[in-house]
């Protein structure tokens, strides 16, 4: 099955798979939507099952394309693993610390980028670590998560490289100048001494 599936409905979807990875997707599915904060709402989202804040609620929608929910978590099945993407562990640095530091402290191995937790059974999974990170944030939490990590830099921030090279530059420049004022002002002084020294001929 492609990574995207073109189905509909998360039904549809489920259908699509093989037995033993529809008994593994449905598992996850039944443990996020026993965990699943009121407010979050479940369907199909990028070709994946999706968990979402609905427009209803914040009708901004995801920044990439508004037109679509925004994302919360998607399930999927891949062509040679399960992956699940958990998008507040992607925005926020606190919650990835602490999912890294419980899934830790279970001494499962890890298989994770950035968002995306790969797994090929359940029993990959640290199951209570799943359920916790599902229902740790409120819609209301989520959001504000969402609207920091996408919130503009302010223009300093952004150009503090470019000014730091520039005043490198400034100075280095500067410098050189004022090498170059100095050297002029040194070779100034040895022509008058020679001039001063130099005999008068009209004198005695």
């Amino acid at each position: 099955m492609p990574v995207q599936s073109k189905a509909t409905s998360v039904t549809d979807y489920l259908k699509e798979l093989t037995p033993e990875r529809r008994k593994t997707v449905t598992a996850i599915r039944k443990l996020i939507k026993q965990s699943l904060p009121p407010g979050f709402e479940e369907g199909m989202q990028y070709g994946m099952i999706g968990y979402f804040v609905p427009h209803r609620l914040y009708p901004n929608g995801y920044h990439c394309n508004p037109e679509e929910p925004l994302p919360y978590i998607c399930l999927a099945s891949q062509k040679n693993h399960c992956s699940l993407y958990l998008y507040a562990q992607y925005s926020c640095t606190d919650e990835n610390s602490w999912f890294h530091q419980a899934w830790k402290a279970t001494g499962k191995k890890m298989n994770m980028g950035k968002s995306c937790v790969r797994f090929k059974k359940t029993e990959d999974l640290p199951l209570s670590v799943i359920a916790e990170a599902v229902e740790r944030l409120s819609v209301e939490q989520y959001i504000e998560i969402y609207e920091s990590a996408i919130k503009p830099k302010p223009a300093t921030q952004r150009t503090t490289g470019k000014r730091s090279t520039a005043s490198k530059k400034t100075k280095a420049t500067s410098q050189r100048k004022n090498g170059r004022s100095a050297t002029k002002t040194a070779e100034s002084r040895k022509k008058k001494k020679k001039i001063a020294r130099k005999p008068d001929n009209n004198s005695g």
